[in-house]
């Protein structure tokens, strides 16, 4: 059985999840509080960091090898175009949402109002989440310039640069931290990509003391 040690609340985690389901490879979930740099895991991942992929022999880290693995191991559906172009363009967008939009809001927002409570490391920093807040309206704006001129983030199809930002954007609306009504080509998209089939663990997933907000698991959001 293939297992992937993750935390609910990872989009990093959140990311390879999608693809596995996409692609429909069966995964036992582990949930891992990396954070507590517990040995074990440290001998999987020295980074310390989520998730890593044990699949047979093999035990990986970094959630973009992981999806890059997985894509030239089980091609079917694939998740990044065939030419050069498509492939870059995607890449580009999953690298967008993996380090900007995460350094500028989820680890500002996310960060801040569950992870520093889960973590036990204080209370959260209102200037990092005013920054977050901010931050996230310039980032749904890029998506709505990008959504006005394809039906997909990097093109006319769904590639792994849709799994990336729905990963993030999932994270956030746990915590009720997207304004859908801002562009409703983005609120669409969203609403496509989440009625998947792969999505479907993603909404079941419960953090203890920080309830699922109402419109989170619902479809006609």
């Amino acid at each position: 059985m293939n297992r992937l040690y993750h935390y609910p609340l990872s989009p990093f985690s959140r990311k390879v999840r999608l693809s596995m389901a996409e692609k429909k490879i069966e995964v036992e979930l582990v949930e891992e509080r990396y954070w507590e740099q517990d040995a074990d895991f440290l001998r999987r991942n020295p980074a310390g960091k989520v998730p890593v992929l044990k699949m047979g022999n093999r035990t990986m880290a970094d959630s973009t090898a992981i999806c890059e693995y997985l894509e030239d191991s089980h091609p079917t559906p694939p998740l990044l175009p065939n030419g050069a172009e498509g492939r870059y363009e995607a890449r580009r967008i999953v690298a967008w949402f993996d380090d900007k939009f995460y350094k500028e809001v989820t680890a500002k927002l996310l960060g801040e109002r569950v992870f520093r409570k889960v973590m036990g490391t204080g209370y959260p920093d209102s200037t990092n989440v005013k920054a977050g807040s901010r931050a996230v309206k310039y980032h749904l704006d890029y998506m709505a310039h990008l959504l006005d001129q394809r039906r997909w983030l990097a093109g006319n199809d769904m590639t792994l640069a849709d799994f990336a930002a729905a990963a993030q954007l999932s994270c956030l609306d746990y915590i009720s931290d997207v304004d859908w009504n801002r562009h409703e080509v983005v609120k669409d998209w969203y609403a496509k990509i989440k009625s998947r089939p792969a999505f479907r663990s993603l909404l079941a997933d419960q953090v203890p003391g920080f309830p699922q907000p109402a419109h989170y698991a619902d479809l006609d959001f």
